[in-house]
């Protein structure tokens, strides 16, 4: 077949390829807020790869209890100004534990983060296997696939986790449980999207060419339509991770998720509820970093948005210049 017909592209979507990346780059470059957002995902990812080294160079682990840098008469307030702030201690100990909080927080970013993700690429794969079959087959199997992708939406995810989570034995590893439960019940959005767009790609002239010259319909699929699949797909896998964060957070502070001694933002919130005027760093620390992990991924994922989807840059720059007009 005439590679030239299937060249053709999408309307409104960017052929992958070396040329379509630095599209996606010159527009991203344009925006700061995206810019700095990644900066800061950056530091984050490399401060929760680096956390054994950090904690090596600070000289503590996220486990070991130092009882002797508590107040037992106070209720186990951190001894010392700051919550126990020293050249040993960075960000001081944890109350009635004297855990070192430096090395649990750089800890729970690794668990955090990774929850996150992981439970990202679960719901990206079944969405977009579940989404390119019901635009794909016949028409019973696309209300069938179509009719329980509904189902998966309706059902409440905090809901759902909290009763999963609830009967596994505490034998499986909390935090590929949490990750799995999370992909397996929230991927019915992203399956949606996928059909969508899915069915919007078979009637262009170079998947009618494939289809034509005898493809089967999964080549016609890996081909022709996951390349241009690849922006909304990106575009929303970059909006989940700060919601997965979210959620793996919500369940830890409800005690169902990440058990300890396994550090977690969200476990460190649910400790530190009663601390909060003895010792207000303990709070404050996890919430700030889960704060500005999230707000820095969702700037990000909507300058990936943007970058991906010309038509969305072309809406900004029309809408700003009616502004400045509007204006003078």
């Amino acid at each position: 077949m005439n590679e030239a017909v299937l060249a053709v592209e999408a309307p409104g979507v960017s052929a992958p390829g070396a040329s379509g990346a630095r599209q996606f780059w010159r527009r991203l470059r344009t925006q700061r807020a995206a810019l700095v957002a990644a900066v800061v995902v950056a530091l984050l990812v490399l401060v929760a790869l680096a956390a054994p080294l950090l904690t090596a160079i600070e000289g503590q682990d996220p486990t070991t209890y130092h009882p002797s840098l508590v107040d037992s008469a106070r209720g186990g307030v951190p001894i010392g100004s700051f919550g126990g702030v020293s050249a040993e201690h960075w960000l001081g100990v944890e109350p009635q534990t004297g855990r070192d909080l430096f090395a649990r927080l750089v800890y729970g970013a690794r668990v955090s983060l990774g929850v996150a993700l992981a439970a990202t690429v679960v719901q990206v794969a079944i969405g977009v296997v579940v989404g390119v079959a019901a635009a794909l087959g016949s028409r019973w199997v696309d209300q069938l696939l179509s009719r329980f992708t509904d189902v998966i939406v309706a059902m409440p995810l905090m809901i759902m986790a909290l009763a999963l989570l609830a009967i596994v034995p505490s034998s499986f590893p909390r935090p590929v449980l949490v990750a799995l439960v999370i992909g397996l019940i929230a991927w019915g959005s992203i399956a949606k999207i996928v059909r969508a767009q899915t069915l919007t790609l078979k009637g262009l002239d170079y998947v009618a060419a494939a289809r034509l010259s005898g493809w089967r319909t999964w080549r016609i699929a890996v081909r022709e339509l996951l390349p241009g699949l690849a922006a909304p797909v990106i575009t929303y896998a970059a909006l989940l991770i700060p919601q997965n964060i979210t959620v793996e957070a919500a369940l830890s502070f409800l005690g169902v998720g990440v058990k300890p001694p396994t550090p977690s933002w969200g476990q460190m919130l649910t400790a530190a509820d009663v601390w909060y005027q003895a010792a207000p760093q303990y709070l404050l620390l996890p919430a700030g970093a889960l704060f500005v992990t999230v707000l820095a991924l969702t700037v990000l994922g909507d300058g990936v948005r943007t970058a991906l989807d010309p038509r969305a840059a072309s809406r900004l720059r029309v809408g700003t210049g009616r502004k400045r007009e509007a204006k003078a």
